[in-house]
This record gives C-alpha cells, sequence and structure tokens, in this order.
C-alpha cells in the first residue's frame, strides 16, 4: 500500500472515528474525568500570562487553519483575494499568533516539566499532549519559514484541494495533492491527525464543553457584603 494513502487518505478517517466515538464514549462513560483539571492552585506565578497567550494563539491558529482549509477556495477568489494574497494573510497572521502560542506553550512546558507540585499532579497524557501540541507549533513555525520559499499559493492550494477531497470522501484522489509537497507539510499533517486520535483519551476533552451559553446568559447582579 502506498504510505501517502495510508497516511494521508485512510489515516485522517481512522482518527474522525477515534476522535467522535472516544469522545462520545468518555462522555457517556466518565463525566467525572471530563474536565480541564487545571493546576493554576498548584502554582500561580506566570500561569495567567503563559495561559492566555496559548490559548489566544491556538484558537486563532485554528481559526486560520479552519479558513486556510476547510473553506473552498472559489470563495476566496468571490472574495477578490488571490492565492498569493491568501499566503501572504495566512503567513503574517499565522506567524503573529503562532509566536504568541509559542511564549505561552513554553511557559507552561516549562511549568509542567520542572514545577514539582506540578509536575507530580500530572498524568503521563498530561505530559504527553502538552509535548506534542509544543512540538505541532514548533513544525508550523516552521512551514511558515518554508513558505516564503514560494509564495505563489499553490502548494496551499494543494493542501486545500487534499483537505476538500478527504471531506468529499474521495482518499485516493487526495493523497495526489500530497505526493509532491515538502516533507515539513506532510509532518505537520499527520501529527496533527495524530492529535485528534489522542484527543478523547486527553483532558483536550473540556473543549467540548466551553460554556458559549454564557455569552448570551443574563448578567448576574452580586452584592457586596456590608
Amino acid at each position: 500500500m502506498n504510505i501517502d494513502l495510508l497516511l494521508f487518505g485512510i489515516y485522517p478517517y481512522i482518527a474522525s472515528v477515534i476522535f467522535f466515538l472516544g469522545s462520545a464514549l468518555r462522555y457517556d462513560r466518565e463525566q467525572f474525568s471530563w474536565k480541564a483539571q487545571s493546576s493554576q492552585i498548584l502554582d500561580k506565578k506566570y500561569f495567567r500570562v503563559a495561559s492566555v497567550f496559548f490559548h489566544v494563539g491556538i484558537i486563532m491558529i485554528f481559526a486560520g487553519h479552519f479558513a486556510g482549509l476547510v473553506i473552498p477556495y472559489e470563495v476566496w477568489d468571490a472574495l477578490g483575494v488571490t492565492l498569493a494574497q491568501k499566503q501572504l494573510i495566512a503567513v503574517g497572521v499565522g506567524g503573529l499568533f503562532g509566536f504568541i502560542c509559542f511564549v505561552g506553550l513554553t511557559m507552561l512546558v516549562y511549568r509542567r516539566l520542572f514545577n514539582p507540585r506540578v509536575r507530580a499532579s500530572s498524568s503521563v497524557m498530561d505530559t504527553l499532549i502538552l509535548l506534542l501540541i509544543y512540538w505541532q507549533l514548533i513544525l508550523g513555525i516552521i512551514t511558515i519559514f518554508v513558505s516564503t520559499g514560494h509564495m505563489d499559493g499553490y502548494v496551499m492550494k494543494d493542501l486545500m484541494s487534499w483537505s476538500r477531497y478527504l471531506l468529499t470522501f474521495r482518499p485516493g484522489a487526495a493523497v495526489e495533492f500530497m505526493a509532491d509537497i515538502h516533507w515539513i507539510y506532510k509532518a505537520h499533517v499527520f501529527w496533527g491527525v495524530t492529535l485528534f486520535v489522542l484527543f478523547p483519551f486527553s483532558r483536550l476533552v473540556h473543549i467540548w464543553s466551553v460554556p458559549i451559553k454564557f455569552l448570551g446568559r443574563s448578567h448576574q447582579i452580586v452584592r457586596r457584603r456590608y
């Protein structure tokens, strides 16, 4: 079997099944473990800054990847955005929020590995998933530098086409767009897909419970005690 077909044509579907089914089963059977398990109480020094930097960076990076891989390039074309312009935006915005995320995540990784109290309260999966996200972020930052060598946007179009064909269940055609791209992009995609495999078994499941409804909730009146 062609290795590209296995890694970029079949593996993403396996990861998707594990991601959705695993999350549903964990919510059904292990709701007590469905939490972020914040370690802020163990060490507050710089935690808020690191956490804010990380979360702002990672949310914007995720939004950028969604816009870059899922939104069809015909939509961008209709908006008057060329492939070259789209790549320039991706490099600029991705570089900015990648740097913000890198600063915050570096602080969190250091804290996780070298703070005795935090390390003692961490599971193997806690450390593994944090390091994997860190590794994936580093790969993503490297792709920005590689991208500067071909600013015409056609590599990005290949990645968009790969995503489109996967989402429309045409894996054989999808992998053709991955055949000739730089290995750093392939590594970034592979480890990104692997994050979805590990997602249901980690504290990342708390993402499903983001309190969006709070945004429309009425203000609470809090009275001072006199």
